[in-house]
């Protein structure tokens, strides 16, 4: 074997999609409710995305950031329209990326440059996931991934999720620069916080002097049935990152900060070689015209609601939690792994993230008939797993 096994042995090899179904190397058909870990927003080999990349790649893939291109300015005006609510521009400025985690440490090294020396501490939360670099998975509030690679670097400090009281104590405005957030978190097990939990953190850091940056990495760009999850409480972050869902599958990532807190960058402060070029930014491009032509936020309002009513009345479900179409079912018992097994055996494609929730995140265009099928599959993989003769098992619901 050539590659590195930083990944568990597949169980299936996957040659070719389209909208919300896979096909494997044996021509065996999925319904995909992973989407690429809520990469793939508006389903596998959509037409309009396709053939921007086949038009750019034929007329320019790349330059460097030494010059300009045409897209990126374009794509950042989008974007932070879209941080804005989606009618105005919202006054801030883009840097574009690879991924997630380089988006987070571009956040992580704006809050330094911003808040000055001394003030370098970034307060996450525990059971959080920010990423896999040094900095972003010190930032990760899971301990068990940090053990592996200690010492890491310091600077960092982790509260409880979802205890306003617990961060007042921890913003220090004589240390932290920064609080870094996922408005709602995803790899932690699909966790809402309480209705007033980001407005006492944008409180707080106004208080504080502190920098509120929001992880949308997962969150963002319709997928809670808002341009980002933060809007349900009608505030404005410091800094967002987004990435997953940005190239709709081409690697491409943003942070977008406002324009106070972007001016802490000065030319050579940050880069990164491919960030912005003309491939990613034409898929982003794409992907973000199709979301507002389809309208994925109300789409996924709809679409989630019809999901979280099916997986509710799944038995063996004991509690449906997230928005839109950021779903985590919890089960009646630390059984997701076998479950996710037993779902993919019958062609449905979850995601266990913890011992007993499975994650949900199809397509933002998923259409009714998928959803009713994907209930379906996932209530039989639930009876073989549970035993029907379980009282947590039983029949599947339509």
């Amino acid at each position: 074997m050539s590659l590195m096994g930083t990944y568990a042995p597949v169980p299936v090899v996957f040659v070719r999609g389209e909208g919300s179904v896979l096909f494997d190397s044996e021509g065996r058909r999925y319904l995909d409710f992973v989407s690429g870990l809520a990469v793939t927003s508006l389903g596998h080999a959509h037409p309009d995305v396709a053939r921007a990349l086949s038009d750019q790649a034929a007329t320019l893939l790349h330059v460097s950031n030494l010059y300009g291109n045409v897209l990126a300015p374009q794509v950042a005006a989008t974007i932070d329209r879209l941080v804005g609510g989606g009618d105005a521009p919202a006054g801030g400025q883009v840097f574009f990326c690879n991924s997630g985690a380089e988006a987070n440490e571009c956040a992580l090294k704006l809050a330094r440059r911003w808040a000055g020396r001394g003030r370098h501490v970034v307060v996450s939360t525990w059971n959080s996931f920010h990423g896999r670099t040094l900095a972003t998975l010190t930032a990760t509030g899971q301990p068990a991934k940090h053990v592996p690679f200690e010492p890491l670097p310091e600077g960092f400090v982790h509260v409880p999720y979802d205890d306003l009281d617990a961060m007042a104590a921890a913003l220090d405005p004589a240390t932290v620069g920064a609080v870094l957030v996922e408005p709602i978190q995803g790899e932690g097990g699909v966790v809402v916080p309480s209705s007033d939990y980001l407005a006492g953190l944008r409180r707080l850091c106004t208080e504080r002097g502190v920098l509120l940056m929001c992880d949308e990495v997962q969150t963002g760009l319709g997928r809670t049935g808002r341009w980002f999850a933060f809007q349900a409480q009608h505030l404005r972050p410091d800094v967002v990152t987004m990435a997953k869902a940005l190239g709709n599958g081409v690697p491409v990532g943003a942070c977008w900060a406002s324009a106070e807190v972007a001016a802490a960058f000065l030319p050579g402060d940050h880069a990164t070689t491919f960030g912005g070029q003309p491939l990613a930014m034409s898929a982003a491009r794409s992907t973000l015209e199709v979301m507002e032509r389809e309208d994925v936020c109300t789409r996924a309002r709809r679409a989630g609601a019809r999901l979280a009513a099916g997986l509710r009345r799944l038995p063996g479900v004991t509690e449906v939690r997230g928005e839109g179409l950021l779903l985590g079912a919890q089960l009646s018992s630390p059984s997701a792994a076998e479950v996710a097994a037993a779902a993919l055996a019958r062609g449905l494609l979850v995601n266990p993230v913890r011992t007993d929730t499975l994650r949900l995140a199809p397509s933002l265009l998923v259409e009714d008939v998928a959803l009713d099928e994907a209930l379906g599959l996932l209530g039989g993989a639930l009876a073989e797993v549970l035993g029907p003769g379980d009282p947590a098992a039983g029949e599947v619901a339509p």
